[in-house]
This record gives C-alpha cells, sequence and structure tokens, in this order.
C-alpha cells in the first residue's frame, strides 16, 4: 500500500496536498489539531477545511494529534509503517509577531515538532520521502541589506545587481542576521531537516517559501498577507500597513503551484536538498499593488491606514529565484499568476461567507 502523510493537513499548503495527492496514494493519512484557532482566534479555525476533506476525499483519514508529541506520533507511525511513501510536514507557528508572545510554544511546535517527525520517519519509515516546509524568514532580515531602489509603488532592486533577474538564490546566508522568534525556529528546523538527509541519507527535501497563498487560506491579520488583504477588500474591514511606505515586495506563489512542486521533488527525490519555492519574478506585488488588485476584483474601495512601524525581522524586498528547482526539475513551472490567484482567493472567501 502507497501512503502519503501529511501534517497541517487542514491548512492552505496541507489541504492542497491532500486534494493533490488523493488519486496518487492509496490512502492520505492527515494529521491537524487547529492550532490555528489558537493561534490566531477564531477566524482562523481550520476546521471548515478538515470538514471539507474527510466530505471530499473518502481515502482521507484524520488524526487529531500534537506533532509535540512523539508518544502520540508514534501511534501513527507504527500502525503504517513502511507503506508510508511520503511524509510532508507542513504544520507549523507561521507568525512573527505571535512567536513573540509564546517562544516556547513557537519553538517546540517548530522545531520540536519538526524533530519528532523526521525521528518517526527515521525510525520507522526511513525510505519514505520526506519534504518540509521551511520559509524565507530563515534568511533573517538579510535581504534588507540588498541596494533597493523606491519607485512609485514599491521597492525594487537596484538593476545592476545579480539578484534583479531572478531573485533571491539559496546562497544567501542565514547567518548574522535578526531572524525574529519565529525564524529562529524555522532555522532549526530547517537544518534538522538538511541534517537527517546529509548525516542519514534519508531523502529530505526543504522548500523556503515566499507568500504562500490559495482559496484555501484563512488569512488573519497576523499571518495570511493576500487572504486577509481580500478579505477585508470583501468585508470593508480596516487593514493597517506596517511600514516601508506599504512598498515592500512579496512574492506569492498558489498553494497548488507549491505542491505541485513537492510532487516533481517525490518522484526524484534527493537527500538534504535545499529549495527557494515562491512566485518569483512571475507573481509578486507590493502591499499598495495587492490593495489596488484587491479594490479592482471587488470594486470596492479598501480602508486602510499606515503605521511606521515595520515588524520587526520583515523584509522590504523579497522575491525567489527558482533557478535551482527548475534545472534539477526542468518540467514544472508556475500555473497560476497573481491576479488568477487572487481572483480565485475572493471567491474562495465569498463562498464561505
Amino acid at each position: 500500500m502507497n501512503i502519503a502523510l501529511v501534517t497541517g493537513s487542514a491548512g492552505l499548503i496541507g489541504s492542497e496536498a491532500v486534494a493533490f495527492f488523493s488519486d496518487k496514494f492509496d490512502l492520505i493519512i492527515g494529521i491537524d489539531n487547529n492550532m490555528r484557532q489558537y493561534f490566531f482566534g477564531e477566524e482562523a479555525s481550520t476546521a471548515w477545511n478538515r470538514n471539507r476533506l474527510e466530505e471530499q476525499f473518502p481515502n482521507y483519514k484524520h488524526y487529531q494529534a500534537d506533532i509535540r508529541e512523539a508518544k502520540d506520533l508514534e501511534v501513527i507511525f507504527k500502525k503504517y509503517g513502511s507503506d508510508l511513501k511520503l511524509i510532508l510536514h507542513t504544520a507549523a507557528q507561521p507568525s512573527h509577531d505571535w512567536a513573540a508572545k509564546e517562544p516556547f510554544t513557537d519553538f517546540t511546535v517548530n522545531a520540536n515538532g519538526t524533530l519528532n517527525m523526521l525521528e518517526m520517519t527515521r525510525l520507522h519509515c526511513p525510505e519514505a520521502v520526506f519534504i518540509f516546509t521551511s520559509t524565507n524568514k530563515v534568511y533573517g532580515d538579510n535581504p534588507n541589506f540588498l541596494p533597493l531602489i523606491e519607485t512609485e509603488t514599491r521597492w525594487e532592486i537596484d538593476a545592476n545587481h545579480p539578484y534583479f533577474e531572478h531573485g533571491i538564490d539559496e546562497k544567501m546566508s542565514i547567518d548574522h542576521t535578526k531572524h525574529s522568534l519565529f525564524g529562529a525556529s524555522k532555522v532549526a528546523a530547517d537544518v534538522l531537516v538538511q541534517e537527517y538527509g546529509r548525516y542519514f541519507g534519508m531523502k529530505t527535501g526543504v522548500f523556503r517559501g515566499g507568500c504562500l497563498t490559495g482559496p484555501n487560506h484563512s488569512g488573519t491579520a497576523l499571518h495570511g498577507f493576500l487572504a486577509y488583504l481580500m478579505k477585508c477588500a470583501i468585508t470593508g474591514n480596516h487593514y493597517t500597513i506596517f511600514g516601508y511606505k506599504g512598498k515592500q515586495v512579496r512574492d506569492n506563489i498558489h498553494s497548488y503551484d507549491l505542491v505541485n512542486m513537492f510532487w516533481h521533488f517525490y518522484q526524484n527525490p534527493r537527500s538534504g536538498e535545499v529549495y527557494n519555492a515562491g512566485g518569483g519574478r512571475y507573481a509578486n506585488c507590493s502591499m499598495l499593488e495587492g490593495i489596488t488588485i484587491c479594490e479592482e476584483i471587488t470594486g470596492n474601495k479598501m480602508s486602510f491606514s499606515y503605521s511606521e512601524t515595520n515588524r520587526i525581522g520583515d523584509h522590504i524586498w523579497y522575491i525567489s529565484d527558482l533557478s535551482k528547482f527548475k534545472e534539477h526539475y526542468p518540467t514544472w513551472n508556475w500555473s497560476f499568476g497573481l491576479h488568477e490567484t487572487l481572483q480565485q482567493i475572493h471567491d474562495g472567501i465569498a463562498s464561505r461567507m
């Protein structure tokens, strides 16, 4: 039997993976205890998404386990053992600001939880492919020291810089930089996944995501930039821009395109490999540009204000260079551009309201 196990299965990337892999594996095991609701409140609950998965995919089986508890994970791993062919670890505490409120919780979820998942895989299904959703925040604020130029609607990197054409590659240092506590806990997890690949020879892949987005995102003020922006555009709720004149640039990758990257890696895995994963030059926008697109799609004028105080460790300009991944997996490419993704987010939010 071929089984895929997905942590954070009711979240954005996890639920996209369940849908994507449902016809590629005999059984999909989901692990998700809806900690997103604890992190960000009732509006961030993923219970609706879990219910959708259970109704829509007959070969999906859900476990309300906590990745911080190795004994709970061991029950699942022992039950399915070597039938587990893919371990996709997407569960996380994903917010800069929230991590500073509860550092122990943040670190135990992001770092200890990842260690538990790696060790369970090594002990019970060492031949499985292990894929981890890391973050571009492992680079800390190093991107902010690139030569940036202010334009009318965005910050942009100097056209003569090597990063101008394709964006930031995997060679940027993750050292000597301010990460935020969230970024630090993800660095710990990121390096652990690499080490289990390099030291134990396991088939592990690290994907350092830009802004991950899509129609099934439960966006909140503290996490889920485009989804929360669109939610405010639809509802009329006030949106606050934090720092950098609203010209900070994010690249945005649709959840389907990211999971498709995982699928390509699964079919030809490597050990301890690291890839940047985002919208790249194909799909990116500044805060101001994102607001304009949301207003165009909804037909509503957004209510927003500006705070001079930027979030600690936030990026002024970040665009992912996917050249390395595309060199290793040349048949992969993006399927969804920025406008199409935002239209899907709009439709998804509207259908749930």
